[in-house]
């Protein structure tokens, strides 16, 4: 296939512009303009497009060290996303806009942290994400780029003060555990002491009630006795105090029983009139 010099030329200075994209197009190696996404013509060897995309972009900044304000070592790592938003800026006013950009939320992030203590700052990574992001905002008077959004991927302390930590750790969760046994202990006791407060209580208003009902029923029982010995007849009581004289009479004690009516008698008793002739006798 056999190509005319104007078609070749043609081809030669005709360039495509991708969607989402500027091409800066340079004459002898200068700026001249700025061209859209499209198809755009250009003097071949004499002009040629840089093409800078627009579109959103995400970067990933390694790991490096920031001391905190009570001067603890800390690690990140984090990334973020930018956007080109001047070409011109962003590919002519520095050699490398994306480093600068990435220097730049380095020393913002060093100065957010190092304002802070290590606990503040291992507990504030939301706020630490927002705050770069705003500190650098717009960047697009300096590298024509601007900072989307800023993300602290990892926080971590260096390894002797994670060690002091885990050591902190456990004699936090240690102590916490002995407080937990000895306040569980106390309350048993507690509960133990109580319960058999309340049974010894339980037991001594039994026993009351028990006492008082037997009272009652003793009350009960004599009130019903005096009841009816009012109405019971004269000889009841004579054969009531006959019976009593006939068990007395039956025990081996030399006992007399009289009537308080009769004591003028006593001396009629033979075996007392004995006793009181020895008494004169001696």
């Amino acid at each position: 296939m056999i190509f005319s010099i104007s078609t070749l030329l043609i081809i030669f200075s005709c360039s495509i512009v991708p969607q989402n994209y500027e091409g800066l197009v340079e004459t002898l190696g200068k700026y001249s303009k700025t061209e859209k996404a499209g198809l755009i013509f250009i003097i071949p060897l004499i002009q040629r497009v840089r093409k800078v995309s627009l579109a959103l972009q995400p970067l990933e900044i390694s790991k490096y060290s920031i001391i905190t304000k009570d001067n603890a070592e800390v690690s990140t790592s984090l990334t973020l996303n930018y956007q080109v938003t001047d070409s011109f800026k962003y590919f002519y006013n520095n050699t490398d806009s994306v480093e600068s950009m990435v220097q730049l939320v380095r020393g913002h992030l060093r100065d957010i942290i190092g304002r802070m203590d290590l606990n503040d700052a291992l507990g504030s990574t939301s706020q630490i994400n927002a705050q770069p992001a705003d500190a650098i905002g717009d960047l697009t008077n300096v590298y024509g780029i601007r900072v989307i959004r800023v993300n602290v991927d990892e926080l971590l302390p260096s390894k002797e003060i994670q060690r002091a930590m885990d050591k902190q750790l456990t004699a936090d969760r240690e102590k916490t555990a002995t407080i937990a046994k000895a306040e569980g202990e106390a309350r048993n006791i507690e509960l133990t002491t109580k319960a058999k407060n309340d049974a010894l209580v339980a037991t001594a208003k039994a026993k009351a009630e028990a006492i008082k009902t037997q009272a009652d029923a003793e009350k009960y029982r004599i009130e019903q006795l005096k009841a009816a010995l009012a109405d019971a007849p004269d000889d009841y009581f004579k054969n009531q105090s006959i019976a009593a004289f006939k068990d007395l009479a039956k025990g081996e004690n030399n006992l007399i029983v009289m009537d308080k009516d009769n004591l003028t008698q006593l001396g009629n008793i033979p075996a007392v009139r004995e006793i009181w002739k020895k008494q004169d006798q001696d």
